[in-house]
């Protein structure tokens, strides 16, 4: 699936599609434990399938004109080498 195609999908149809393709990716990894798997490669396109997906889904706010979620930093901690010595 192109990702032009999945731009063309409602929020829902999209949602739906991630998942069917989810339950689908679980289904082939357990035909793949079972040794029973036609077409392995396939995995591979599923993945990339869900990734595409995820993607737009995080890129939407910011096409919308909304500001991305702030990640907090942690502050760094100090390292025993580039500690000062009191």
């Amino acid at each position: 699936m192109k990702m032009q195609d999945i731009k063309e999908l409602s929020e829902k149809e999209r949602g739906e599609k991630l998942s069917d393709l989810r339950e689908e990716y679980f289904n082939l990894k357990f035909q793949l434990a079972m040794g029973k798997i036609e077409n392995p490669g396939r995995l591979k396109y599923m993945r990339r399938d869900i990734a595409r997906i995820l993607t737009l889904k995080t890129d939407q706010p910011e096409a919308a004109g909304a500001k991305p979620a702030e990640v907090e930093k942690e502050p760094k901690k100090e390292n025993k080498k580039t500690a000062k010595k009191k």
